[in-house]
Parts: C-alpha cells; structure tokens; sequence
C-alpha cells in the first residue's frame, strides 16, 4: 500500500485531471461529484496526518501542498477573493482561522525553504517527458513562489495577528470534513465552528507562529540588519515556549537543534559593542571584528581557540571564505590574514584527525621564512605539551614530518627540525633519519621558483581539485577566469556537463536548444555559463558585469554561430535598456538616439530562425511608450508586425489612443479598437465559469485565449509602464469596464472615462471578477509611479467604498484634495472634489457614525443638502468631536437648526457654542458675497486639515 502522502498526490492529480470534450478540445477539470470525493479524500488524508507541515513539506511538490491548502480554505468557506489579512481571525470559526493560519504558516515557511541552496540532482539518461514534465513543475513552482513572495508582508501580517488572538483553535479532522461534505440539512446542528476538531493550544499556535515568523525576520535580516530583533524576539519566545511546555506537547514538531542555532546566530548578530557578556562569546567577537575591519585579532581569536576548539569546523570554514572573497574584491592586505586564518584551521584540522584542506596546500605551495615562522608559532600555542595526551602528540608530530617531507628547500626543512617544538615531538632516531633522508634526496625542481599557474600543482585527488574549481567557476563574474577553470576543469574529465553545477544557472527554453546544440564541449558550457551569469546578474541589477559576461559571450559566439549572435544582440539591447531605466531614466533623462533606432530596428527585425524572447519586444514596446515614441508607433510601425506580434498592437492601440487624447467624438475610433481588444482579453468561454457552490481556489487560472494574450500578461507589461497618461488611459478604460457590469452598485470615476463604450454585446463571457482584481492591481502601481497624482487617488478612494472600506476611502479621498492644494491651503479644484466624491465623503462619515462631521460635509456641495444635514444632527450617538466642530459651519441655516436642536433638548453648553458660531460678523447675511465666500473658503481649509489629521 502506498504511504498517506503519496495518497494525497495521487488523489489530487486524478481531481485536476483536465477533460477533452466532442471536439477533441482540452478543458479545465469539471467540478463534479467524483472530483469533490477525490479532494475530499485528499483532505481526510492530510487530516489523518495532524495537518503536520513538516511531514507534508518533505513528501509534497510546492504545486501539490498548493492546491491542498486551496482546497482547505474552500472547504473551510475562507470568504473567496478576499485578503487574509483584511480578515479578523477572531471573528472566524475556529477551523476557519487555523485553515487561515496553516495556509500563511506554509506561505512563509515556503519563501524561507526556497532561499536555501539547493543540492543538484545528477542528471540521468534523458527522457524527453520526463524532462517536459519536469521543467512544467519547476514553471508552476516558481510561479506559485512568485505570487507567494509579493504576499509575503500579507502573510507576515496574518500570523502577526495570530499571536494577539489568544485563544484555542481547531484543526478539521475526518469527521468534521465529513459533516462540512454533507448536505445543509443532514448535518444536524453540526456545522464548521463546531468544535469537534482537533484541539491546538493557544500556546501550541503560538509556539509554532513565533517560529516561523523567526524564520522569516531571519532571512530578511540580510538585507535589513534590524529585522535581526525581530527575529531573536520571536526565537526566544519559542524556546521559552518549549522550555515551559515540552516538545512531546506539540503536534508539530519543531527541530530543537535548528532552533538552538537560530537563537545563537541572534545573539551574535544582534550583539552591541558595549555589552560585555555578549562580547565574551568568541562568535560575537569574530562578528564584531569581521564588522570593524579588525582582522588581527580574528587570527588571535583562532589561535586561541586551537586550545580549547569552541568553535565549530564549518564556523571557522565560513570565516576563512568570507576573507577570501573580500581578498578577491581587490583588498590585497587581507592575503596575510587569510594565510594565517588557514594555517589556525589546518593545525586545528591535524589536532583533531581530520584531512588537511585544499587551501592550505594552495597557500603553502610557495613557503617563506616568514609563514614558517608563523606556523611554528600556531604549532607551539596550540598543544600543551605537558598535558596532551600521546595521541595528540604523535598527530602534530606526523604533521611536521610530512611538511618536512614535502618540502624542496633545505633551509625550510632545517628551519623546522630545528625548532624546539620538532625536538620534544621527535625522538633522536626519527629526527636524524628525516634528516639523512631528506639529505640524499635526488635533486629536483624548487618549487618555490615554480609559478603556480594551475591546479594541477596542488598535491591533492582530482576529486577535490574538481570541487574547488566548481566551487570558483559558481562565484566567478570574470569572464576571463570562468574560460580559465573552464578549460582546467575539461583537462581533468570529459565526462561532466559543466553548465549543470548549479541549478542557479539557466537560459530561456528557446535558446537552450540552439546552445545545447553545439558539438564542442568546451563551448557549449562556456557559452551557456557566460549566458546564464549575465542573465542572473541583469535580475539581479548588476548590469556592469552583465555587460562583460554578455560582450564576452557575443565575441565567442560571433566566431561560429550567425544565429547566436544575433541572441546575444537583442540580449545587449535588453541590458541596455534596463540600464538606462535603472540610471538616467529615473532622472527623466531621455534616451540616447542610437538606443531608440536599435529598438525600433529590434521590432522590425525579419531575419529567419531567429530564437526570440517575448519580453525583450515586450521591454522595446513599453521602452517607446514610456518616451512618447508614439508617432513611430502609430504611424510607422510594419503592419505585418502589428499583426504578428500582441504587443506592438496593444502598444500602436495605446499610442494612438494617447494621441487623440481630449479629442471629438469621431476621432474615437482607435478607442473602440483598443477597448475590444481589451475585453476579448478579458473574456472566458463557457467551460470557465465558475462551479455552481461557488468555490473560488486563492491562486486561479481562468486565463482566456480568446485574445491576442493572457490578462496575467497584459497586467505584466502595464506593469513596466510609467508615462502618466498612458497608464491614465489604460486605468481609465478598466475602469469602464468594471462599471459597465449590471449588478454594479457603486460606479468607479476616472479620468477620460467618456471616451470609452458605454455597453458590450456580450456581459456574460466577461469575467468581471477578474476585471475588478486588475483594477486594484492597476491603481496601487500606479500610485507607486506617482502617490501625488490625484485622480489615481480618487479612484483608489472608489474602489475603497465600493468595498465598503469607508475609513480607508476617506484617507484616500483627503489624500487626493490634499495633493492638490497644498494640504488644503488653497481650495480643492471642483473636477477633483465633484459632488459625487463629496457625496461618497458624506456616506463613509455617516456609516463610521460621525455625524457632525455628515453636516459639515453637505455645505461642500453646490446645493446645499439640508434634509440629509438636518438628519444627521439629530443623531445623539456620534463618535466624532460633536460640538468643537461647530466652528467649522458656515451655512447660517444649519448653526440656526443646531440652535434649536439643542434648546429642545435642554442642552445648555452646546446651544451657547451653536450661538456663538452663528454670532461671528463675518457670517453676517448682510456682508458682500466675497466675504461670505471667504468665510466659508477659510472654514472648508481648517475643518479639511482637522479631517486629514484624523485619517492619515
């Protein structure tokens, strides 16, 4: 029988099976009853297993524990589109909130999982399905890591929350996924808040979020050396957990020696100068120093230690290789440091049995008196003659023969068997035989004149040799030394594909083949080495050595590959316009002339069997956009590559749309032509809609083919948009779209709004949902262009109250008058503060119960709306400041009705307040308008600024 795991897989991949209809046609898998059963049974499995994500992790692919956790949040009735961290656990069921807390646990244990390195898999004999099936789950995985990541803060946030809850949860168990599978009325009283599931502690959930959250604040800690806090905070609080509970109390385990490590890498990397106990410890020392620049009293440090060996092999292995990568970023005085630091460990490796390192043999190829000298001195401080045992002594003792033995120079060799560490060690016949047999050695070639051009020279297995050189050619950004280690590496074995060391290195599926292809090699690893690199390092942003990798690579592919010369060109093109992005782009610096003629020659390029990337037309097409190349797009773009190409269409249609912008109504057409192709983008077929329970899994895919691309894809390439109008027109015509759907209760504003179709022939093959996800994805990037410009606020304000988010439409609504006015000390252009936004102001204020804040608000419009001011002040249970905003009123007629309101309600202090505000002479009825105007000018500003105070 197969393990419960591998019952999960096998459940899900028959449910997710796709189906083929009459007309041979692949489909999404239909929601059936077998397919529900199937899932369900998934469910049941993991369940059986206590929901234990260290047992699921081991055995599940990242799309399987996926689709798993999907399945939970559906059958949990997690609210669909909703973001978790919009949600208040504590108003959840119980099965609820942990189904939430599981997915986010896993979320963010995933992230950290995916940034450790990972061992590569020695390939086997290739099978191309195998490969094909492969490289498909390796796309999803990333993908779902992809979506994951950009909801890391919403995550971190969610089980932030969790720890505040402070009350038991429930996992669902067989049973209740059985009565959440039964028919409404079969389930007798039963439902999903019951708490007939399996029991986890408050302070179990809190054990195990405090970890994970540790994990998190820890990986991001490299970057940002104060999350290191957080991070220590959260790992104490889980070993005082554990020290409190016991482990065996856990449903979920949690590994006591990960932890144990994480909680000492805090206390080192969180230490201060001044705290002296921190200090004791050798770790924090060495981290102190490491941070200083205070190198010497590092090999102090190790020297010492070599006596009581505190320190771990891999510690001391770590801090030997980061000298040495500071070494090679050029600080020559770091060479002496890193001989000695080596010399520390290598004694320490001898005093311990182990083999002597690689690097050592390196270092040593080349003695002096000097490092001679040094290595004595390591020697001698490292073992207490007087109390080691003989084992000890015989081990450095056969160290210092074998030393003596390697070495070609006399007087190194006399240097040693002279000193008085060598003469205690050695009884008198072993040093005068060493010495005989040292003297009657034949002559040979003095390696110390021997320049130490290759590995071939280091007296160690090829096996290491090998190792080493991957472990530089990893590291390298050098083109000239990768094709160095290159050519060493295959002058040790043919048999290794080199270009497979590292699961880090990979080119685009479309140009593998045509690498992979070539015969020699030597070549083929060079090129796809010096390809991947540059490729990782323009992800990267180091565009500098991207450069040097990519012009190496074009120089060796020119020599014999037409078509990989022309890869590498469009390659350098895409360098050359991140670099200018990235540089004199943000500045507004327009591009160089020649680099607009190479794009637009890119576009135009016709040359045959031309491997190309999608994205680099992509890139080119949002590159002229961004600098208003509309002319050339509108007018002089081929037509055959409009129409074989979606995104120069879609960037001719933008253009031209642009261009017109404010025109009449005739010169519309092009508006019409991009709005169709838009909504045919945004169209499904029949097959999918939504199932009839109404399920909706977190992370969809009801991607149409029925337009000229993907919505993911066409959200992708906005995305690389910053020109404001064009982004205006884009939004502006989503927009439309998301307010042309019947049930639309609350219309979303935009700018240009009126140049779009006001209907579509066809609503139901729109799939609005999806519409409404990429108008939010829209407008909080374009905030992130430009958070200052105000119509992009109002329309995060709108979508905002259509959701019924009436404290955050408000911020947003402040914020867009704000921008405008310089915070309210000039008055609010009316197209900005239009009656409808004041009248949506009114809405959120009333339904937050601030009525007095309602009254203000309805002297905003052109009309002044008594009827819905009146209302709003009889209201007795107002949570804002009442009557201290009665200062703000300057309609006469509503500081009359408060007048009486008051006096009706034998509310002395406030009727005096009312009376005082109306008594004031500039509201005198008599006074010129303009005085009138300037009254109620300088009130809007005060009441404006006190309600922006309250909301930002």
């Amino acid at each position: 029988d197969p393990p419960p795991v591998q019952l999960i897989v096998q459940f899900l991949e028959q449910a997710s099976k796709p189906s083929v209809n009459e007309q041979n046609q692949v489909q999404p898998p239909p929601d059936n009853k077998r397919n529900r059963i199937l899932k369900l049974l998934a469910l049941k499995v993991a369940a059986h297993l206590k929901w234990d994500l260290d047992v699921l992790e081991k055995s599940l692919s990242v799309p399987v524990l996926n689709m798993l956790l999907n399945e939970l949040l559906c059958i949990s009735k997690v609210p669909p589109g909703t973001k978790h961290v919009d949600v208040d656990l504590s108003s959840l069921p119980p099965t609820t909130a942990m189904a939430i807390l599981l997915y986010n646990r896993w979320a963010i244990r995933t992230i950290v999982q995916s940034s450790f390195p990972v061992k590569q898999v020695k390939p086997g004999p290739p099978q191309l399905n195998v490969m094909n099936q492969m490289q498909q789950e390796k796309e999803l995985t990333e993908n779902i890591l992809k979506v994951l990541k950009e909801q890391a803060a919403d995550s971190i946030l969610v089980l932030e929350g969790a720890l505040k809850l402070n009350k038991d949860l429930y996992a669902h168990t067989i049973r209740t996924l059985d009565l959440l599978a039964m028919e409404p009325g079969m389930v007798n009283g039963e439902t999903e808040s019951s708490t007939a599931g399996l029991k986890i502690s408050a302070e179990e959930i809190e054990c195990q979020v405090c970890y994970d959250l540790g994990a998190i604040y820890f990986q991001q800690g490299s970057t940002n050396a104060a999350v290191h806090e957080k991070a220590k905070e959260k790992f104490f609080k889980t070993r005082e957990l554990i020290a409190k509970n016991g482990s065996s109390s856990l449903h979920f385990t949690i590994d006591e020696e990960r932890l144990a490590g994480y909680c000492q890498a805090c206390e080192v990397l969180t230490s201060s100068s001044d705290d002296a106990s921190q200090q004791a410890t050798p770790y924090s020392q060495i981290h102190s120093c490491m941070k200083s620049g205070n190198y010497q009293d590092i090999v102090k440090i190790f020297l010492e230690d070599n006596l009581t060996l505190s320190l771990p092999e891999q510690f001391r292995q770590s801090v030997l290789r980061e000298l040495f990568q500071k070494a090679q970023q050029g600080n020559d005085a770091l060479d002496e440091v890193c001989f000695k630091v080596c010399v520390c460990n290598t004694v320490c490796d001898v005093l311990q049995g182990r083999t002597i390192d690689i690097q050592f043999c390196q270092l040593f190829l080349k003695p002096s008196k000097e490092k001679i000298d040094f290595l004595l001195e390591v020697c001698s401080g490292s073992i207490n003659l007087e109390n080691a045992s003989e084992a000890l002594k015989r081990k450095m003792a056969a160290f210092l023969k074998n030393l003596c033995l390697g070495m070609e120079d006399l007087q190194f060799v006399f240097m040693i068997s002279s000193h008085e560490l060598f003469i205690k060690l050695l009884k008198d016949d072993e040093r005068k035989l060493l010495i005989d047999q040292m003297r009657k050695r034949s002559p040979r070639i003095n390696l110390c004149t021997k320049p130490v051009t290759s590995f071939y020279d280091i007296p160690a297995s090829a096996s290491v040799n090998i190792g080493q050189l991957e472990h530089q050619l990893i590291l390298s950004v050098d083109p000239w030394r990768i094709r160095q280690i290159l050519i060493e590496l295959h002058g040790m074995t043919s048999e290794r594909q080199f270009w497979t060391i590292s699961n880090k290195w990979e080119v685009p599926n479309v140009y593998g083949s045509v690498i992979l292809g070539i015969k020699d090699s030597l070549t083929r690893d060079l090129v796809y080495i010096l390809m991947a690199k540059g490729l990782h390092c323009c992800a990267i942003k180091d565009f500098v050595h991207a450069k040097q990798l990519f012009a190496a690579c074009l120089e060796l592919v020119t020599e014999f590959s037409p078509k990989l010369r022309q890869v590498m060109l469009n390659e350098m093109l895409l360098l050359d316009i991140y670099t200018h992005e990235a540089g004199a782009g943000v500045s507004g610096e327009r591009p160089p002339s020649d680099l607009i003629s190479r794009v637009r020659g890119y576009l135009e390029m016709r040359v045959p069997d031309i491997p190309l990337r999608q994205v680099i037309a992509e890139e080119c097409v949002a590159f002229l956009l961004n600098w208003c190349e509309n002319e050339y797009l509108t007018m002089q773009v081929p037509l055959p590559l409009v129409q074989t190409n979606p995104y120069v269409k879609l960037g001719q249609l933008l253009a031209a749309t642009c261009k017109e912008l404010p025109g009449p109504k005739e010169s519309r057409r092009t508006a019409k032509d991009l709005w169709e192709v838009v909504v045919q983008i945004c169209s499904v077929s029949n097959q999918h809609k939504r199932g009839n329970d109404g399920r909706v899994s977190l992370i969809k895919h009801r991607e149409s083919t029925l337009g000229i691309m993907y919505r993911s894809e066409l959200l992708s390439f906005i995305k690389k948009l910053r020109e404001p109008l064009v982004l205006t027109t884009i939004l502006s015509l989503f927009v439309k779209l998301h307010n042309v759907r019947e049930d639309i209760v609350n219309d979303i504003a935009a700018e240009h709004i009126s140049i779009w179709p006001s209907s579509i022939p066809n609503l139901q093959s729109v799939d609005f949902e999806a519409v409404a996800v990429t108008v939010k994805e829209l407008v909080s990037y374009a905030l992130t262009i430009n958070a200052n410009n105000h119509f992009w606020l109002i329309i995060q304000a709108d979508i905002y109250f259509a959701t019924n988010q009436y404290s955050a439409a408000l911020h947003y609504y402040l914020q867009a008058g704000a921008v405008c006015s310089d915070f309210f000390n000039k008055m609010v252009p009316p197209d900005v503060y239009t009656d409808q936004v004041i009248k949506r102001m009114i809405k959120c204020c009333s339904l937050l119960n601030c009525h007095t804040q309602v009254a203000i608000l309805c002297q905003f419009l052109r009309e002044v709306d008594y009827k819905t001011a009146f209302k709003a002040l009889q209201e007795q249970n107002s949570h804002d400041a009442m009557d201290s905003y009665y200062e703000y009123i300057w309609d006469v007629t509503i500081l009359e009705y408060l007048t009486y309101l008051h006096h009706k309600r034998g509310e002395t202090d406030k009727r005096q307040i009312a009376i005082k505000a109306i008594g004031q002479t500039e509201l005198n009825a008599s006074n010129p308008e303009e005085v009138l105007q300037l009254a109620a000018q300088r009130r809007k500003k005060k009441f404006l600024q006190a309600m922006a105070k309250l909301y930002f």
